[in-house]
């Protein structure tokens, strides 16, 4: 009987050991930091994905300060369409597939990248700034900014109705920390003229669009983003893109701005005479 006491209290201790070991990684982030991607070589993204130097822990609920980030990222497990997505789909004419002359790309004419484009394309750096009730995100490209309100209020079931919100090209956004070294934001209302991607795929007024930003290490943030649209595709995204940031705390964010009366004139100069085979002015 004794021996059997025994035996009984020390595998108790052991289901109690790993149970505490099992909640102790749970609540800290991944221990080997992703890789960065794609190569960007010369870039301040680039030194930081190379630096050799150790990173520290990962601070607990803070993203505060500037991260640079890749300045491009194409999406992925795109789903099938809906007959609606399709047809939007043909309607877009994105830049590789057609010339720079035809393209109606809202950036070519220098049209708001909207959310969630603006996170993955022309991203170059963002900085977070935590206020009381929201966190401010800032865009170094097109200078813009977004608030994920975190006062304990919630997304807007009604969009576009006259008793609802209106849409716009970055949304309503709501966030919170899941645990100490994520946090997550819920967008909804995003302008439907807006593209996902350079690529062209669209979205409706009813999408639901969800960030996650996890805090590696010290220097590490990494960012993935799903999306939810059942107006154009037949399943959600399980993953519509995963990037990784590296802290810069030194970094001032560039005025990086796209101005219509340029993009007017390298159209009239560049991009037209180029899809018409006439020479450039």
């Amino acid at each position: 009987m004794h021996n059997a006491a025994l035996k009984y209290l020390f595998a108790l201790i052991a289901v109690l050991i790993l149970s505490s070991s099992a909640i102790a990684q749970s609540s800290k982030p991944a221990s080997s930091a992703p890789k960065c991607g794609p190569a960007q070589p010369g870039t301040i993204y680039q030194k930081a994905c190379d630096d050799p130097t150790p990173p520290g822990p990962a601070p607990k609920r803070d993203l505060t300060g500037a991260w640079s980030g890749p300045t491009d990222w194409n999406i992925h497990n795109v789903p099938p369409m809906t007959p609606l997505g399709e047809e939007r789909f043909k309607q877009y004419k994105p830049e590789g597939k057609f010339t720079l002359s035809n393209t109606n790309d809202p950036l070519a004419t220098c049209d708001p990248l909207g959310f969630p484009r603006n996170i993955l394309n022309e991203v170059r750096g963002m900085q977070f700034v935590p206020l009381p009730d929201r966190m401010l995100v800032l865009y170094q490209y097109q200078r813009i900014w977004r608030e994920m309100w975190m006062d304990g209020r919630e997304l807007p079931k009604d969009i576009d109705t006259r008793e609802g919100t209106g849409s716009n090209y970055y949304g309503f956004s709501v966030g919170h920390w899941d645990g100490d070294y994520t946090f997550v934001a819920d967008t909804v209302g995003l302008d439907d003229r807006t593209w996902l991607d350079k690529g062209g795929h669209p979205h409706s007024d009813s999408v639901r669009v969800q960030e996650r930003y996890t805090r590696v290490d010290q220097r590490t943030l990494e960012q993935t983003v799903v999306i939810d649209d059942p107006a154009m595709y037949t399943k959600p995204f399980e993953e519509l893109s995963s990037v990784t940031y590296k802290w810069n705390p030194t970094k001032d964010l560039e005025e990086q701005l796209c101005i219509p009366s340029d993009g007017i004139a390298y159209m009239d100069t560049i991009g037209k005479p180029a899809g018409t085979g006439a020479p450039a002015k």
